[in-house]
């Protein structure tokens, strides 16, 4: 693929969209198959779940690392499925990518909810695939396979892995009505076993998961998050009275109200450990036309939208010199893409329902929504104080030496003789650029300052994920069609 330049005054959406899709196929694990388009890389991980007896191959390492954890995978799928519901018609001939991004994770979930009562959360060694600089192909890491039970609860991967589910299968019930029911049987079998055996698999799997992909705020919001994608693929009565029975639950949380008094609510916060702002948002579109004040999903996707907006009296996050929005934790970029993705979907909604939104003194249409998300965009896409975008292989200058095992080694092609854990040490300590482009990858970003240091060892800013590119293949094709 073609690295493109990039316009100031004019970004191609539609370059930025091909590439934000192809990334997924860098961060893929299993076989490869003949139409793999990013060539450098090869099969890898090929014997996931033997020892336990299961099939685990497939699916995609969630960053730089070679480890699967399904928590962050699942959301990724979840996100992506949503962008293609919500813009996939203006995707173009980029759908037929998007779609086989959705049933690359799909195939390997449906896997890892094969066994009755039992949901694979991880495969890979967090602390031993961490301790070295070893491209996929070559692990020799151990593969330890992970798993929540009846006696071991996992409620927020099993739920969010039923939201993953139910959400591809609207998306399939287009292009393939079989797979799609497939999807949507298994949705409901692992969503019952979800809300059936309640608990943190913070609990049950402990530091395997922590601090990785440790869950702060709780599994409810994920049952809820899941049933309310059960509801949108089924119309069923049963999933929107559970959404509306357990909406306490998000207040009653006692790890949550420790967060809400931080700042801002939970209803603004979204990502892959808290889904509050994306169920209000994914809610209120059954609730535009109805006046029903005896649920807050509106309210509180519109107290999100306040907690967002520069010129709120309510703003809870923090805008750089430059204009990027920043939230704290790691990885920036997750919230500049997952929270403008909301503010795109929620000003789709809006207008159909000729709705506006008052901040205290401030009222804003949903064209003031969709200005902030372009202003996210844009600034990802290099407009911004270095004039640099941080997509890879989108315009002349990008992130160089992103934290990233596969992209920064020799690739089989170049190298083929094995690449030990220790022997990786040298390339991720060179000042070199990574030898192989993973396209379309966007990395963690710049600092508050807007400075980018394009360090391999500032994986902040430096390392890529799934869950940073997710939402902004749906925003690349709203804005690909609506580029003002």
């Amino acid at each position: 693929m073609v690295v493109s330049s990039v316009a100031s005054s004019s970004p191609d959406y539609a370059d930025a969209l091909s590439k934000s899709i192809l990334f997924f196929e860098g961060q893929r694990s299993g076989k490869l198959p003949s139409t793999q388009r990013m060539t450098w890389r090869k099969d890898s991980a090929l014997h996931d779940g033997h020892q336990m007896g299961v099939d685990l191959v497939g699916g995609y390492y969630d960053a730089g690392d070679n480890v699967k954890f399904n928590f962050p995978m699942a959301f990724s799928t979840t996100m992506l499925a949503w962008g293609v519901l919500e813009f996939g018609e203006s995707m173009g001939a980029d759908l037929k990518h998007a779609l086989q991004a959705i049933q690359w994770a799909t195939d390997y979930l449906l896997k890892a909810t094969s066994i009755p009562d039992t949901v694979f959360a991880q495969v890979g060694d967090p602390y031993a695939d961490h301790n070295c600089w070893e491209r996929p192909e070559d692990m020799d890491t151990l593969r330890t396979t992970y798993a929540v039970s009846k006696q071991h609860p996992g409620s927020e991967v099993s739920a969010e892995i039923a939201a993953a589910l139910a959400a591809s299968s609207i998306v399939f019930k287009t292009y393939n009505i079989r797979s799609s029911r497939r999807l949507l049987r298994r949705a409901k079998m692992v969503f019952t076993f979800a809300d059936k055996y309640r608990g943190s698999y913070n609990d049950s799997l402990g530091s395997s998961v922590c601090p990785f992909y440790c869950d702060y705020s709780g599994y409810h919001d994920e049952l809820l998050w899941g049933a309310a994608w059960l509801q949108k693929a089924t119309n069923s009565q049963f999933y929107w009275n559970y959404v509306v029975k357990n909406i306490h639950n998000l207040e009653s949380n006692v790890l949550r109200n420790e967060k809400m008094a931080s700042g801002g609510g939970l209803f603004a916060e979204f990502g892959w450990d808290t889904k509050d702002a994306g169920l209000n948002i994914l809610v209120s579109k059954l609730l535009m036309s109805v006046n029903n004040d005896s649920v807050p999903f509106r309210s509180n996707a519109d107290k999100f939208v306040c907690t967002v907006l520069p010129e709120s009296s309510m703003k809870s996050v923090n805008y750089s010199p430059g204009g990027l929005l920043f939230k704290s934790g790691g990885s920036n970029m997750q919230h500049a893409t997952a929270l403008s993705f909301l503010l795109v979907v929620y000003s789709r909604y809006l207008n159909q329902a000729s709705g506006v939104i008052n901040c205290g003194d401030i009222v804003a249409s949903p064209s003031r929504l969709i200005q902030v998300a372009k202003s996210q965009v844009d600034y990802i896409l290099g407009q911004n104080p270095l004039n640099m975008s941080y997509m890879v292989g989108y315009g002349t200058k990008f992130p160089q030496r992103i934290h990233h095992r596969a992209s920064s080694t020799p690739s089989v092609n170049q190298h083929p003789q094995q690449i030990n854990c220790t022997d990786g040490s040298t390339y991720y300590s060179s000042n070199k650029p990574n030898p192989n482009l993973l396209i379309g990858a966007v990395v963690g970003g710049p600092d508050a300052n807007d400075s980018y240091a394009d360090s391999r060892a500032d994986f902040v800013q430096s390392e890529p994920t799934t869950y940073i590119n997710a939402p902004l293949v749906g925003l690349l094709a709203y804005f690909k069609s609506n580029p003002v």
